[in-house]
């Protein structure tokens, strides 16, 4: 697992850097300076190694860029710069000073992913350009273009010439300029008011939002669209994120006015502003924003097996990340609304979680003193909690406690600083802090500054009310899972968690990265009778399609939603015992997004299958052929014939099958099925 990064990548090594098992690179640079540019100079071209994407970068006057696939359009030109506050507009008009090319084949180890192998192959095109004009600033724009997308970042460098070393970004000129009005899956999000913060409506909240099927055309030009961004254009699937954001501002989106005449679509980044008023973004010089992410597929499914962000993530920090384990987690009474928060009734979740051989159990709101985001301490222990009973509780049992935090209380006074020292002779294994609710300079600083605390104290940290992941969990696994997402426990209050819904997330906020959507909805119900605020809480759709989830979602800690009364002896409870969290290799069989999925998964030698299907009943014929050779013993949970009236009904079959079989997966409307498959005797 330790290694180091082969060094010609420029990033700096650590230990999941990883294990490099195939590197070749060849480097050349073309210096420009003093020269006079021909045309071909003025359009610097870089392509994917397999040669199916292409990106041409205009280097002379307006700085540009424009994407191809397969010899087809996917963005037209499209502007690159940004605006500072000091040093004025960067890319407005540019001359090229130096271009440098290098081919990367790299792989790296990765433990908490979707692929353990993951292939680091591009082409990297690193452009130094000057502003014209009497300050003559000087700065970078880098491609890295993979088989399944593009990234690029601006690198800002000091003025030759002045010690003046501080900038600060007004606007981000990036744009994303689509060929045509395609059909969309965006983030639409509810504001939360607060005009000291955010003027313009958006940028606030905790990015829980369906990602609706529209037009780009439909999106907003007056507030802000959230990432990821699905799109279908005429070359390829397309989505847009970022990566390795730190020290910068979270990006949305704003559309451009639409030229008359043209059914183009131009997308504009946006910064989310900082609270104190001061720009989007300040810092010294020399600085790099994070990656703007382009990920490309020939199919929605392809999207879903990319590990982009993370290749375009800073390596591990950590010295010896060995102690990050991945693993199902219980919850306590917020999900069930029944029982309190006492140590008598934590003991049955802390016994539960034991009992299904998992190795977590959370302790949400409730259990330290002081009134919740005013003067709560997260170094007192609340008079209904015994909490050295809790830890002896949890440590006979195998179990290791987590506790949940108000972003506030945890800052108030560095109180996490002492509340982590605190937490490490406790022995807990985790911290979940919430509402959070902004992804602004300071707030993406705080998120680092909190998870590097938390390393220094072997913490794992779940972050909620958060913004979307770009890929902190390669730089900092101990960040091992965030929100960020409208999970499960929207069904207490409303009916907006539909089987549409859990079948876009797939194919949209999990491109990003993991998120604790917390599956496991146990008390099943068919659409029409589903109901909200009523206890115990209730989940659209069937038993089986709830576990299909597991299998679907990515998230190296699974925060288990039920209550253990409503799972004990249960269909379908004892496949929560078995599958993983983490994965060794993940492909799509079929899918369509918002309609179904039919995902299989290797750990080690077993391999297993989840498939899902929205609010109509369907029937997938799925090869094995993902299945290695020879007998494979099946164990196959799936819907009854009668579920989608009675939902909690599950079948359980057993056969032998092998790699050229096929497997009908009937689903109910709402429904779903998995599977699990370990080598048979031969």
């Amino acid at each position: 697992m330790i290694s180091s990064r082969v060094a010609f990548t420029g990033r700096r090594a650590g230990p999941w850097a990883c294990i490099a098992l195939a590197a070749c690179v060849a480097s050349f640079a073309v210096p420009l300076e003093g020269a006079q540019s021909s045309p071909a100079d003025r359009v610097q071209e870089v392509r994917s190694p397999d040669g199916r994407i292409a990106v041409y970068i205009n280097t002379e006057g307006d700085l540009s860029y424009r994407v191809s696939v397969d010899g087809i359009p996917v963005l037209n030109n499209s502007q690159l710069g940004l605006r500072l506050l000091v040093q004025g507009y960067l890319g407005a008009d540019v001359t090229l000073v130096s271009a440098s090319r290098t081919d990367v084949d790299d792989s790296w180890v990765n433990p908490l992913g979707k692929h353990r192998h993951v292939r680091d192959l591009h082409r990297e095109l690193k452009l130094t350009l000057r502003e014209n004009g009497p300050v003559g600033q000087e700065f970078k724009v880098t491609f890295r273009v993979f088989n399944d997308g593009v990234g690029f970042r601006y690198g800002l460098m000091l003025p030759k010439g002045t010690t003046a070393d501080d900038f600060t970004v007004e606007e981000d000129l990036t744009e994303f300029a689509f060929t045509a009005d395609n059909l969309c899956y965006a983030g639409d999000h509810t504001t939360i008011p607060n005009d000291a913060y955010d003027i313009r409506g958006g940028f606030a909240g905790s990015q829980e939002w369906e990602f609706r099927k529209q037009r780009l055309s439909d999106l907003s030009s007056d507030t802000v669209t959230g990432l990821p961004l699905l799109t279908h254009t005429p070359g390829a699937w397309v989505a847009l994120t970022e990566a390795d954001l730190v020290d910068w501002s979270g990006m949305w989106l704003t559309r451009a006015p639409q030229a008359a005449g043209t059914t183009a679509v131009t997308l504009r980044a946006s910064l989310a502003p900082r609270l104190d008023g001061q720009g989007l973004v300040k810092g010294l010089l020399p600085h790099v924003s994070p990656w703007r992410v382009i990920m490309i597929g020939e199919s929605e499914g392809r999207l879903v097996e990319s590990d982009l962000v993370l290749n375009l993530s800073a390596p591990c920090e950590l010295q010896d990340p060995s102690w990050v384990k991945p693993g199902m987690m219980a919850w306590d009474t917020w999900w069930p609304g029944v029982g309190k928060m006492d140590t008598a009734t934590l003991k049955q979740f802390i016994q539960f979680a034991s009992d299904m051989g998992w190795p977590y159990q959370l302790i949400d709101a409730g259990w330290y003193t002081g009134t919740v985001s005013k003067d709560g301490d997260v170094t007192k222990v609340a008079p209904n909690v015994d909490m050295p009973e809790l830890l002896r509780f949890a440590a006979e049992r195998h179990v290791r406690l987590w506790v949940w935090l108000y972003w506030t209380d945890a800052d108030r006074g560095e109180a996490y600083k002492r509340a982590f020292a605190l937490y490490e002779k406790w022995g807990l294994a985790g911290v979940k802090i919430d509402f959070m609710d902004r992804d602004d300079q300071e707030m993406v600083n705080w998120y680092g500054k909190i998870t590097r605390e938390a390393a220094d104290h072997h913490l794992l940290v779940d972050f909620h009310g958060a913004f979307k992941p770009t890929g902190m969990i390669r730089t900092w696994p101990n960040q091992i899972t965030r929100e960020g997402v409208m999970g499960n426990e929207y069904n207490k209050w409303s009916s907006r968690v539909t089987p549409e819904h859990r079948l876009t997330l797939p194919f949209t906020r999990f491109l990003a990265g993991p998120a604790d959507f917390t599956p496991g909805g146990f008390v099943n119900r068919s659409l029409s009778t589903f109901q909200t605020h009523v206890s115990p809480t209730q989940v659209q759709g069937t038993r089986a399609g709830q576990l299909a989830l597991f299998v679907a979602y990515d998230s190296p800690v699974m925060c288990v939603c039920d209550n253990p009364e409503d799972m004990r002896g249960q269909p379908g409870v004892d496949f929560l015992k078995l599958v993983p969290t983490v994965w060794d290799d993940t492909r799509v069989v079929r899918g369509s997004v918002a309609n179904f999925l039919v995902i299989a998964r290797r750990s080690g030698a077993d391999w297993f299958l989840g498939s899902m299907t929205n609010s109509y009943a369907r029937t997938c014929s799925v090869k094995l052929s993902f299945l290695g050779p020879g007998k494979w013993q099946m164990r196959w949970w799936h819907d009854a014939r009668d579920s989608g009236d009675m939902a909690e009904h599950l079948v359980v079959t057993d056969r032998v099958v092998r790699a050229d079989d096929t497997l009908d997966l009937w689903m109910a409307s709402g429904g779903g099925a998995v599977a699990h498959f370990s080598p048979a005797p031969q």
